[in-house]
């Protein structure tokens, strides 16, 4: 708007304007700049308005062809005011005017332009997370991820007013915003104790962002500010994201000790937490930078990288699978035959012995035949099929308790059975891992184990000087294969193994599995 105020009367205003913003410039509903910039910077929008005064009291003239209400429609970008003092002093070109900029009215008429693509983004994105061409692990975190993505463009207008209460109020609503996505990446952390560390994370990265975004409201809107409110906002997902993915060791990957659902899922969780802070730098029009080369780096790398990653750990899963299997089945097929073939034969052989009145022989038969009874056990044992893993336990121990020369304590608890698989590689770990402690460990040696319908727990403590920090890292190039073996049969069953030393000594072998 340009306002003239002064003792002219609506026909000199015409002539004032057309000498010197140039002639047919004033025209109401025209824009002027679509001509050409006038020499002097008074007219900011597509149409003046005149305000004529006579001596006695001020009137406003009707804007030529238009209405008011369509001038009171419009946005006002800047107000000029100048005092009666000044009006008598000089010219138009000298007039002393105090001018006061309104940015908003242009930022909530182009943010407006932002709500569509956020509401497209709700639907398609919660439409296309829940459907089966996304992850299971992102099917979970559906709408709460494309809540998190949407909220930056659909609280912008209301962000675009520009007063203190409508900063704050949009600020806030898209930190909230950001929450629920945060909670649901950090239940993907498994470690219990860093689960609660994570959701204290998200706690205090939403209390600050929510300081800083009030803080810039109140009038603090230097870049800085907004940078800060960015960075703290989009952390609150990012980093529950990042923590949840855990890092990538691709030594492990070509070991096949990462398998490509694992490989996957990480990928996945950091892609899910660091979405909303690209969506919350998109704030231009035509709001598709940075978000949508965003997505399209998810698209390509997912194409040319992540796949080809996972393909990779996929073979290898694929070998370490069929070699486990290779030796189980070999396993069953040296232990049938001892059964069948040598322990009938030396059956027979004691009988005839004792028939022949040769005692001597015959007990050393029997002792024979038990050696290759619990051969057979350790190769097959029946009474894991038929009652589970904490019988088949009780008798583990009592063996390793005659070769540990010690106290060898098992505390267990039966509430449930799963998969003939699953328990199988959690005997073949204990199995192991009380080898391991009888050889280089020491008595007394406690393992617990626990079966509910939630899951598996067992943990292997004995009293020897403790294994060496760097062990479970450097098994396979140390050639500790009894390691390496409990680390592939975890990750064979998706559980998770952890072998420590204790501070005063000893070392702790547990085992965590979930059903999924």
């Amino acid at each position: 708007f340009v306002s003239i105020v002064g003792d002219v009367n609506p026909t000199e205003a015409q002539a004032l304007v057309d000498r010197y913003f140039g002639p047919g410039i004033w025209k109401a509903g025209e824009n002027p700049h679509a001509k050409h910039r006038p020499p002097m910077p008074r007219l900011e929008t597509s149409r003046a308005v005149v305000i004529a005064r006579d001596k006695a009291v001020p009137t406003l003239q009707a804007p030529p062809g238009g209405s008011w209400l369509a001038v009171a429609r419009a946005g006002i970008d800047s107000v000029a005011l100048i005092s009666q003092d000044a009006l008598r002093t000089g010219g138009p070109d000298r007039w002393q005017v105090q001018r006061y900029f309104f940015p908003g009215t242009y930022l909530f008429g182009q943010s407006q332009k932002a709500f569509l693509p956020g509401l497209l983004l709700l639907i398609a994105g919660v439409w296309f997370l829940r459907s089966p061409r996304a992850a299971m692990s992102l099917r979970e975190l559906a709408i709460p991820l494309a809540v998190a993505v949407a909220t930056p463009l659909l609280v912008a207008p209301l962000e675009a007013i520009g007063s203190m209460l409508a900063i704050s109020i949009g600020g806030i609503v898209t930190i909230a915003a950001m929450v629920p996505l945060a909670e649901g990446l950090a239940d993907h952390v498994d470690d219990p104790d860093q689960r609660r560390a994570v959701r204290w994370l998200i706690g205090g990265l939403a209390l600050a962002a929510t300081v800083a975004v009030v803080g810039s409201a109140v009038g603090d809107q230097r870049t800085e500010v907004q940078t800060l409110v960015w960075a703290l906002t989009g952390a609150v997902p990012l980093l529950p994201g990042l923590i949840a993915a855990g890092p990538i060791d691709l030594e492990r990957l070509r070991a096949g000790s990462v398998g490509p659902g694992g490989l996957l899922q990480a990928t996945e969780l950091a892609v899910a937490g660091a979405t909303p802070l690209m969506a919350l730098a998109t704030k231009d029009p035509p709001f598709l930078w940075p978000l949508g080369l965003w997505l399209v780096a998810i698209a390509l790398a997912g194409r040319f990288t992540v796949r080809p990653l996972a393909r990779l750990a996929t073979r290898a899963t694929l070998q370490r699978d069929l070699v486990v299997a290779a030796t189980e089945a070999e396993r069953a097929r040296l232990a049938a035959d001892i059964h069948d073939d040598a322990l009938q034969e030396l059956t027979l052989l004691v009988r005839r012995l004792d028939a022949s009145g040769d005692s001597e022989g015959a007990e050393i038969g029997r002792t024979v035949a038990d050696r290759l009874r619990a051969i057979c056990g350790d190769l097959r044992l029946p009474i894991l099929d038929d009652l589970g893993v904490g019988p088949a336990l009780d008798w583990l121990v009592l063996r390793i308790e005659r070769l540990a020369g010690g106290d060898v304590r098992l505390e267990r608890s039966d509430d449930a059975r799963h998969n003939p698989d699953v328990e199988l590689a959690i005997f073949r770990v204990a199995q192991e891992a009380l080898a391991n402690a009888v050889k280089h460990g020491r008595p007394p040696i406690v393992v617990r184990y626990r079966s509910t319908p939630s899951g598996i727990s067992l943990a292997i403590d004995d009293a020897g000087p403790g294994i060496a920090d760097d062990a479970p890292e450097s098994a396979e190039r140390s050639g500790r294969f009894g390691l390496l073996n409990m680390a592939q049969r975890a990750e064979a069953i998706g559980a998770i193994l952890d072998v420590k030393r204790w501070p005063a000594g000893g070392t702790h072998v547990a085992l965590e599995w979930r059903p999924r």
